[in-house]
């Protein structure tokens, strides 16, 4: 007599997908359950069996998955938190990776794994009100900012919200079409996207160069009007730990404070990479 097959841990469904370039996704999942909560800034965990197949772009794991065993991790949440009908992330191909290459072979329909509850303190609550906001991201660490605006900027008209997001070329400038739709719909959001690999991408028109070095230039008193003052304005950082390190040293010297556990701080940073 054979075992029972256990009971599958996938509690959500695959309701859209759209890919930015091969190498980066967005991934929308509706949970069984119906509503998630979850506050923008949040993460939530995703996972899937090591049995499912792997994108045709992966290369070999570096460790092999057992087919059994749930693979999980922690990614940020792009959607809004008024969002009813799924839950979104933005999501990188880690081509030797576990998790992604398998989330990027499903289609619509798929079943998936989704934690039952988000988590996280990357949030704006930790913001005096009215107090301006710099979101700095390079890659997909610009989910986390794009929930908040999506969630924020319905209301909040006074507050001035301003995203750096950093790229290899414009092609990998995911939600750019929104942003620069939100930034001429409102006066209090500016986006500055910019690319490091001009030579690749001649018809760009933007900024080009590393983020922080913009941010070293002035790049967001120039075109947004905010002062990198920790009077003036908190600075969000999510993404490559080599940007974080290096904008939280420029940052430190400025009189930023990082926060400190629940203590909140004037620099407020994610670092699950």
């Amino acid at each position: 007599m054979s075992a029972p097959t256990p009971p599958s841990p996938y509690n959500a469904t695959v309701v859209g997908r759209e890919a930015i370039n091969p190498l980066l996704l967005i991934l929308r999942v509706r949970p069984d359950s119906g509503e998630y909560g979850f506050t923008p800034g949040q993460f939530a965990v995703l996972g899937l069996l090591g049995r499912e197949p792997r994108v045709a772009e992966a290369a070999p794991e570096e460790t092999v998955s057992e087919p059994d065993k749930l693979i999980r991790r922690a990614y940020s949440i792009a959607s809004s938190s008024v969002e009813r009908a799924y839950v979104e992330f933005y999501l990188t191909l880690v081509t030797t990776g576990g998790l992604t290459p398998r989330l990027f072979a499903l289609a619509h329909g798929s079943r998936v794994f989704l934690g039952p509850k988000a988590s996280g303190l990357f949030t704006l609550d930790r913001v005096a009100p009215g107090k301006a906001v710099i979101l700095i991201a390079t890659g997909t660490g610009l989910a986390p900012y794009v929930s908040m605006l999506r969630t924020m900027l319905i209301a909040d008209t006074t507050r001035k919200f301003v995203v750096l997001h950093g790229s290899r070329c414009s092609w990998d400038l995911g939600y750019r079409g929104e942003l620069e739709s939100l930034a001429r719909l409102r006066p209090n959001f500016t986006y500055i996207p910019s690319i490091t690999r001009p030579e690749q991408d001649p018809h760009f028109s933007g900024r080009t160069g590393r983020i922080q070095k913009l941010l070293e230039q002035g790049v967001v008193e120039q075109l947004a009007g905010v002062k990198l003052d920790p009077a003036e304005a908190d600075v969000f950082l999510c993404g490559n730990p080599d940007m974080i390190d290096q904008i939280k040293g420029l940052l430190l010297a400025r009189g930023y404070t990082p926060d400190h556990g629940k203590q909140s701080g004037t620099l407020h940073v994610e670092e699950y990479w």
